[in-house]
């Protein structure tokens, strides 16, 4: 489905440049915008605790060389990544396995913005999917399913965004087991995203929303940005990173295509 669709909408389609510069309103692949879902990589972005600092440094310049180079180094799940069904199954593929098929989803925006505000612990349940639903229609088959926490608004504030507590307990909104397996068992899930540092409410140092949904070449989007951008339902998400052998996911580029 989504190859044959991803193929319908490069058939007979042409990206004016020209035109998009003007401000001239265009279809971009049969949909009416491409927005950036992920956040640019700096130092002082915010890094799970344990994880190598980022790092980017000026090998090259324009000036001296003719051309610029930078070195640039983050682990696998710092900034806007994917991960791969293996960061949590060892029986299950890595980053060179994946296919194609597994980076192109249609979406779903669920706004969880109003209950983590009031609870920094909040995990998305099977009623919210359903009410969900109710008011946006059906969630597709093989959907990326992302919950919109608003924490992509303390991008800038590390300290915040991990909301670490004396204990070193991270507080951040998750998706519960629960709503994970409800999309598994009833929507074929494609993956899950969130605007957090990961799919699994922060206190939950077991990991168990991740280690149930990377199974069967699914994915989880973590430290999604721009999603005030996409519609609850109708957009797509394409998925951009490096496929490095034996890789556990990768540093990403995410796309939300909006009609």
């Amino acid at each position: 489905m989504a190859l044959a669709l991803a193929a319908g909408f490069f058939a007979g389609q042409s990206l004016s440049r020209g035109k998009r510069a003007s401000g001239a309103s265009e279809k971009v692949l049969g949909f009416d915008k491409v927005v950036y879902l992920s956040h640019v990589n700096k130092p002082g972005m915010p890094i799970f605790p344990g994880d190598p600092e980022f790092q980017l440094k000026t090998l090259f310049t324009v000036e001296d060389d003719g051309f610029r180079l930078n070195f640039a180094g983050l682990g696998e799940h710092s900034g806007t990544h994917w991960g791969a069904p293996c960061h949590f199954n060892a029986s299950e593929p890595c980053a060179e396995d994946m296919a194609p098929e597994d980076f192109f989803h249609p979406a779903v925006v669920v706004d969880a913005r109003s209950q983590s505000r009031r609870n920094a612990d909040y995990a998305l349940t099977v009623a919210d999917l359903k009410r969900f639903e109710d008011r946006h229609g059906r969630i597709p088959d093989n959907a990326m399913a992302i919950m919109w926490t608003g924490w992509q608004e303390r991008w800038d504030d590390p300290k915040s965004y991990f909301n670490q507590d004396s204990d070193g307990i991270l507080h951040f909104p998750g998706i519960s087991v629960a709503a994970t397996r409800w999309l598994i068992d009833n929507r074929d899930l494609g993956g899950l995203g969130i605007d957090t540092h990961g799919v699994d409410p922060g206190a939950d140092e077991l990991y168990q929303t991740n280690t149930l949904l990377l199974k069967k070449r699914r994915i989880h989007l973590e430290n999604l940005a721009g999603l005030q951008r996409m519609p609850p339902n109708g957009g797509w998400v394409v998925v951009g990173g490096v496929r490095n052998q034996g890789g556990s996911g990768s540093p990403a580029t995410v796309f939300g295509l909006v009609p």
